[in-house]
């Protein structure tokens, strides 16, 4: 965007000088000296002009440029005045330099400075205009044509250029109208010495010779500036100003008069004439943009299509080459079936031809026919069905007059006919009144008979399911000790070691007396090599068992030992205790005991838990359940001894409440309601178990018995009532073990 000057503005200045900011800022103060000294004091007016680059875009508070089309004209207005006014402050010090008050300041706008300097001569009518110059040739090739080179080769033919440098004055002097061709404009190089004889002589004819004249000579003609040719100036876009400079030169050929001489209308047609020009330079250039950013866009476009080509080249490829995998894969995994299932007929065949020869030497398992089994289940009806497993379903039936659970192998099971085979295998050889004890079995139909438990499971009774009751605290302590039995017959079996590797509450049953029973051996496995529980060995296999049953060194290193069951057995504890699920139970329990609040965590459907019994077990219990075998006590020698004392002092409670009628008052504790064994007395008066009475005062401050507060909470021991307790428990348990 060039500025257009009408008026007063295109009246002839005698001196107009160039100046700029930045690194040009020397080259600038040079040439404001320069003509301060030779032409300033002859001058009615001096102008100093700076060139500032046209505004297209306006940068935002984050950092980016918003184009002018996208704000509004006052933000636009508004802005380019700020820049202007920045600018003036560039023109300040030159002022000072010229020595004179009558010096003018102009900004322009433009993208290059020569092609705005050069249309402000043209305009304005300019007749001297100073620029400054850099002396190093070897940096203008480099760049290219500098301003100086480019106004001294374009400017109009009545207009006098001096570009002044360190040590060379360059002038191009206007000259008179002629019809002579061979009158051509006419350059002067002073360098050196020359430079400074030649100061004073300068100013006389650049200011007293207002009519010089101007040459006909034709553009294609001039002799090149800086070394540069033509041709490398177009190709710059300064082909528009050959055209300013030959209307300027015809102009003033189409008279032979003096400049003075000319009429105003001509001057006027000039200029219209020079305006139209730049209009359509700039028509041109909007042009030009408009082509080159058509030709990118379409240059984008064709990347993008040859890049989508290429990938959907790739994607095919790639494509193949998973369908390949996949067909690969599903050959492998037929292969890998059939194996499998020949591997299976094989173990099957083995293992029936087994089972056959104990059926033969079995005395409490038998073969039963298909018919018999479909005869004594009504055909597997649903009224006969009590309840579903991993494998199959539980039927309720009789057989030989006995009530029996038969468990039969699902059709889309069949897979699990490993696991079937291995429990006909171990509970056909093996019989404890605490394993759930296999009466026969048909092959035909993949069934299991088992005798039949009443009760059900124990997961039922701790959950309360098919309206089960919650169990007694002594039947869960005898529980655990079963279990604990049937595991320990297990453990020591010969001569190879069975490991349950599936042990939970659904997969221990209650006959009618409520004696527990473990069911369920499929997923057992027979140790021919038990790892010690000292050494860490990483097998790959499959992880057989139920996950928060299942012991934590077995999952990681897929290596099963005795003490596998162990774990299991100690969160079966737990959720006795407790009466939750196994999820976080070991954690919370911990916590508990550390925090002195066990016995809120006891099961609230059982009122009477003896909590120094409950505690012992709770202990075992998180002791069974540590992360590594190693860690954990032996069942045989360890577990079992302190669950036979636990469920000795139960039973001894048990005996002792049945004795309770004839037991004094003030031997029972207030809290609990059951004899004491540590009486300490608190400041009520009252005597409690000791236990129970710091629990309390770590919750209250009042009396347990009558609400009163109480003044103050320390509690002593009362020896005398300890002893009589002790004394009257020997008596009964002296009585007892005679009756």
């Amino acid at each position: 965007m060039m500025e257009v000057f009408t008026g007063d503005e295109t009246a002839a200045a005698a001196v107009a000088v160039a100046v700029c900011g930045g690194r040009g800022a020397g080259r600038s103060r040079r040439a404001v000296r320069w003509a301060a000294e030779h032409l300033v004091p002859h001058a009615h007016r001096v102008v100093l002009v700076h060139v500032i680059r046209a505004v297209t875009s306006i940068p935002s508070p984050s950092g980016e440029r918003v184009p002018l089309d996208r704000l509004g004209k006052d933000v636009v207005e508004m802005y380019v005045q700020d820049l202007k006014s920045k600018a003036q402050q560039v023109l300040f010090p030159f002022r000072e330099l010229c020595g004179t008050r009558n010096v003018e300041t102009l900004v322009l706008e433009g993208e290059n400075p020569a092609a705005a300097l050069l249309e402000y001569v043209s305009i304005s009518g300019t007749k001297n205009l100073v620029l400054g110059y850099s002396s190093f040739r070897f940096r203008r090739i480099l760049k290219g044509p500098d301003v100086p080179t480019t106004v001294l080769k374009f400017s109009p033919d009545y207009c006098n250029i001096f570009a002044v440098s360190r040590r060379k004055l360059i002038m191009k002097f206007a000259n008179q109208v002629s019809d002579d061709p061979s009158i051509s404009t006419h350059i002067q190089t002073i360098k050196g010495k020359l430079f400074v004889q030649r100061r004073g002589t300068l100013h006389s004819r650049a200011l007293s010779e207002p009519s010089s004249s101007i040459s006909v000579r034709s553009f294609e003609t001039l002799p090149s500036i800086g070394g540069h040719e033509e041709g490398e100036l177009n190709n710059k876009n300064y082909g528009f100003l050959a055209s300013i400079k030959y209307k300027s030169s015809f102009m003033f050929h189409s008279s032979r008069k003096n400049l003075q001489d000319v009429s105003p209308a001509e001057v006027s047609n000039s200029r219209k004439e020079s305006q139209n020009i730049l209009a359509m330079y700039d028509q041109v250039c909007d042009d030009l943009v408009h082509a080159k950013k058509k030709f990118q866009l379409l240059s984008s476009e064709y990347s993008e299509v040859e890049k989508k080509l290429k990938n959907g080249l790739e994607r095919e490829k790639v494509l193949e080459a998973i369908k390949e995998v996949e067909e690969a894969k599903q050959v492998s995994v037929k292969e890998a079936q059939h194996r499998h299932k020949a591997e299976l007929v094989r173990i099957s065949s083995e293992l029936s031809k087994t089972i056959d020869g104990y059926f033969l030497n079995s005395k409490w398992c038998r073969r039963y026919s298909k018919n018999e089994i479909e005869v004594a289940t009504d055909n597997f009806s649903e009224a006969k069905k009590i309840g579903e497993g991993g494998c199959g379903y539980v039927y309720k039936c009789n057989l030989d007059h006995t009530l029996v659970a038969v468990k039969v192998l699902r059709q889309d099971a069949r897979d699990k006919e490993a696991e079937f085979l291995r429990e006909v295998k171990i509970l056909s050889q093996i019989h404890h009144p605490h394993l759930v004890l296999l009466l026969g079995v048909c092959l035909e139909s993949g069934c299991l008979v088992y005798e039949y438990m009443e009760n059900g499971s124990l997961d039922d009774h701790l959950f309360n399911r098919d309206g089960k009751r919650p169990l007694p605290w002594i039947i869960r302590f005898r529980i655990l000790y079963e279990v604990a039995c049937g595991l320990t017959f297990l453990h020591g079996n010969k001569p190879e070691p069975i490991v349950h590797r599936d042990l939970k509450p659904a997969n221990i049953l209650l006959n009618r007396n409520y004696v527990s029973k473990i069911g369920d051996v499929g997923l057992a496995k027979l140790l021919s090599d038990v790892v010690p529980d000292g050494l860490t060995e990483y097998r790959e296999t499959i992880l057989a068992g139920t996950f928060f049953y299942m012991d934590p060194e077995y999952q990681r290193t897929g290596t099963v030992r005795p003490k596998s069951d162990l774990y299991a057995w100690g969160v079966i504890a737990l959720q006795l205790l407790t009466g939750k699920n196994p999820n976080g139970l070991i954690v919370s329990m911990e916590n508990a005991i550390r925090g002195g609040t066990f016995s809120a965590v006891l099961d609230q459907s059982v009122k009477d838990w003896p909590l120094a019994e409950a505690e012992r077990l709770a202990k075992l219990a998180l002791q069974c359940s540590r992360l590594t075998c190693r860690e954990r006590p032996d069942l045989d020698s360890e577990v079992l001894p302190e669950l036979e004392d636990i469920l000795n002092k139960g039973n001894a409670i048990i005996n002792l409440k049945k004795h309770n009628i004839d037991a004094p008052k003030h031997y029972f504790c207030p809290i609990l309601m059951e004899i004491m064994d540590d009486p300490y007395v608190a400041a009520d008066g009252y005597t409690y178990e000791h236990k129970a009475i710091r629990a309390w005062l770590e919750k209250y401050d009042t009396s347990p018995v009558n609400k009163i507060r109480l003044p103050h909470t320390s509690i002593i021991p009362n020896h005398s009532l300890r002893l009589a307790i002790q004394e009257w428990k020997s008596h009964v348990a002296f009585s007892t073990s005679w009756n």
